[in-house]
């Protein structure tokens, strides 16, 4: 749909020279982070030498709108053509001033994304400050254009999927997983991906509830484990939190314990991060943290529920958390090194079945 809300000065086809290696629709499915950073500096860039100029600044984006920018291919579909024609958002049209500032304020959220190393939806940004956006579809439009005019994929610009609403109208599906693997940080999961873990040792599929997860990430976990009952991993901080979330996977949650037939899935497993771990893997004392208040009252709780009785190996973990008084998250593994998690944790526990 052409988007008339814009004062957008149509530029002749440009040639192929011009646009970044990495292809929206190519195979290369993540840019390093310091290659986005450098892609975003060189469009803050260009606006200050405008004003330097005394010209007015523009933003140039490929025309996603019209058909002669598209072409098909068999194997791939509908694709961007090399040589397309660009249009430019304006700061001097009173129409397109409002989406060019707020397409530098969305660029300014993801470079700060990229550098720390976090991520958000596309939801997260719109509720950041939503009097700002005025709407959802705004600020998917704009992140849309953002990632076509970077000529970024929208994972490597940190703004990540979530699960649709609709999980039980997701149909006819297909994989070779030979197990799921469901992570409780997002930030962990995005790690994961760039080190291909999906593909380096065996197809798997991977899934994250960003912390507790919300009802539609437990309907998928139910409707991939009724569709190809594969093993389902789980891999948690190794703190009461964390254990508090792989039971709410495995066995539900008090308020929604009346729809547990469609949520919860017993067969879950705890891969890691276990209390055992720490000590196995002589993890640094001074890189785990100290148990507050709240993890002791959140421990007590969870090793007083009726599920915890019926197993002993999950009790035993819970007992050595309750004994050293000490937590660790997920990434303490990179004290061993920076890919210790992908390289010789998962691995190893998965090969060996070191899981309860």
């Amino acid at each position: 749909m052409e988007d008339h809300s814009v004062c957008s000065t149509e530029v002749p086809a440009v040639s192929k020279d011009s646009f970044r290696e990495t292809s929206l629709s190519g195979h290369e499915s993540h840019v390093p982070s310091s290659e986005v950073l450098e892609a975003i500096e060189n469009v803050i860039e260009d606006v200050f030498k405008s004003l330097a100029q005394k010209k007015a600044p523009v933003l140039t984006l490929a025309n996603r709108s019209g058909w002669r920018n598209i072409e098909f291919r068999d194997s791939v579909g509908l694709q961007m053509i090399p040589h397309c024609t660009t249009k430019q958002i304006r700061s001097d049209c009173p129409r397109s001033a409002p989406k060019f500032a707020l397409m530098l304020k969305i660029l300014s959220m993801i470079y700060k994304m990229v550098q720390t190393n976090t991520y958000a939806t596309k939801r997260d940004i719109y509720y950041s400050d939503t009097l700002l956006f005025g709407s959802q579809s705004v600020v998917d439009n704009i992140i849309n254009d953002i990632s076509c005019m970077l000529k970024i994929p929208r994972r490597s610009l940190h703004i990540a999927v979530t699960v649709p609403s609709n999980v039980q109208g997701i149909k006819n599906l297909i994989s070779h997983a030979k197990f799921m693997l469901i992570v409780e940080k997002d930030a962990t999961f995005q790690r994961l991906l760039d080190d291909d873990f999906c593909n380096k040792l065996s197809p798997c599929i991977m899934i994250t509830g960003r912390g507790v997860p919300d009802l539609n990430t437990r309907l998928l976990v139910r409707k991939l484990w009724d569709t190809f009952q594969i093993p389902i991993f789980t891999l948690m901080d190794a703190d009461p939190h964390g254990v508090e979330i792989m039971c709410i996977y495995k066995y539900g949650s008090v308020s929604m314990s009346f729809e547990a037939h469609h949520l919860t899935v017993p067969s879950i497993k705890w891969l890691g991060l276990l209390p055992s771990d720490l000590e196995r893997l002589n993890i640094r004392k001074d890189v785990l943290i100290p148990f507050t208040k709240q993890d002791q009252n959140k421990l007590a709780s969870i090793q007083k529920r009726p599920y915890i009785a019926c197993q002993p190996m999950w009790k035993k973990e819970l007992e050595i958390m309750a004994a050293s008084q000490l937590k660790a998250e997920i990434q303490v593994l990179t004290s061993l090194s920076s890919d210790y998690l992908s390289r010789v944790y998962l691995p190893n526990k998965l090969q060996f079945g070191g899981w309860l």
